[in-house]
């Protein structure tokens, strides 16, 4: 079987070289063509684009980059022809997907969703679309399933969060201290500032300020994996934060507390049991379009999922250094420590079984066969 697979950023990148391996486990013989990055190509996939060329967030970026993102429609849509799937599988990323979905509806092709886009946050006219355009649907949020059947009587399938799969219960690497630099005479303070330069741009200056205030901490900085550690040297050259690359699982695991940009990575941090704060800072034009639009309460995971703070969330002109500092000290205290991990467990619960990846992949093969 022929299989096409769109996704259009680090996190769709991740997930779907695991769908990628779990449909080759089935299907001996899958020729897998892919968009997305350097993990599908390993799982298998014939990498068509890169997600860096794809990666544009925010209503101004889009608009800036028009241009080439109109190219690349048309250039996927004249690639997919050529290759002739049995099936398309779409993977988060929906300003982009939704548009291919509609044209290859009309086509006749199978069109399949994996992460769906977070129609129930905002822009919830896509519903229609994704009606009219994806013959099956795989979410992995608890409250999603019950949302498309209660409010659009439209059935999905809930297949557990695939971040469950990337979680072991080993301590962090033997070498990972030592590999780094990074003495064990001082407890550590993980930042996750996103994965794209214009809103890690926004946030560092303040990142920077923050960890001057905690000297008796040692700050380390996660490398997003499409950008290189050289980027990130001109901003933090005359300051004692170290940075590490592909190990933000093991750096988790090492710290007291995060700072995380909104995100997957806000889920990922609550898995490990890390205490965070959750901060965003974006184009100012872009916030306000989107304080406009979107309807929640929360921006990051861990509290949309409980439906109530368990973290503090500071965004835009929250998002200070003096905000900052006060959180930080609040969750590095053990009661507050405590309770935050127990919630963090009540969430865990709610995210399913460890096979979102075999779950999804059994249910697209067993489909078009």
């Amino acid at each position: 079987m022929k299989y096409y697979l769109i996704a259009g950023e680090a996190s769709g990148d991740l997930h779907g070289s695991k769908l990628i391996k779990e449909i080759k486990n089935i299907d001996m013989h899958a020729n897998i063509r892919c968009w997305g990055g350097n993990l599908m190509k390993k799982a298998g996939g014939t990498l068509v684009k890169d997600y860096k060329e794809l990666a544009f967030m925010g209503f101004i970026e889009v608009l800036r980059h028009l241009k080439t993102i109109l190219k690349n429609l048309k250039f996927c849509k004249k690639d997919i022809e050529k290759f002739n799937p049995d099936v398309i599988v779409y993977i988060d990323y929906p300003g982009f997907n939704l548009r291919i979905a509609k044209w290859a509806k009309k086509r006749g092709y199978k069109n399949h969703y994996y992460i769906s886009p977070q129609i129930w946050a905002w822009n919830e006219n896509r519903i229609s679309i994704i009606k009219k355009n994806i013959d099956s649907m795989y979410v992995i949020l608890p409250f999603e399933k019950d949302y498309y059947k209660r409010k659009h009587d439209f059935k999905v399938y809930f297949v557990g969060h695939p971040l469950l799969e990337n979680f072991k219960k080993e301590k962090v690497s033997s070498n990972f201290f030592n590999k780094n630099k990074i003495s064990k005479k001082k407890p550590l303070i993980a930042m996750l500032p996103g994965s794209r330069k214009q809103e890690i741009k926004r946030m560092i200056k303040t990142l920077i300020e923050t960890s001057k205030k905690f000297l008796e901490f040692q700050f380390v900085l996660a490398a997003a994996p499409g950008i290189e550690i050289n980027w990130y040297k001109k901003f933090i050259d005359n300051t004692d934060i170290i940075i590490v690359k592909n190990q933000t699982y093991d750096l988790l695991k090492a710290s007291e507390a995060a700072i995380v940009s909104s995100g997957t990575a806000t889920l990922e941090t609550a898995i490990i049991g890390v205490p965070q704060v959750v901060c965003y800072k974006t184009n100012f034009f872009t916030y306000q379009i989107a304080k406009r639009l979107v309807k929640l309460k929360f921006i990051s995971l861990v509290n949309l999922i409980l439906n109530k703070k368990i973290v503090e969330e500071l965004i835009q002109k929250k998002f200070t250094t003096n905000n900052l500092s006060i959180t930080l000290e609040k969750i590095l205290v053990e009661k507050n420590q405590n309770t935050i991990k127990k919630e963090y467990r009540k969430i865990i619960s709610k995210l399913g079984a460890k096979s979102a990846s075999k779950t999804t992949a059994r249910l697209i093969v067993s489909s078009i066969k």
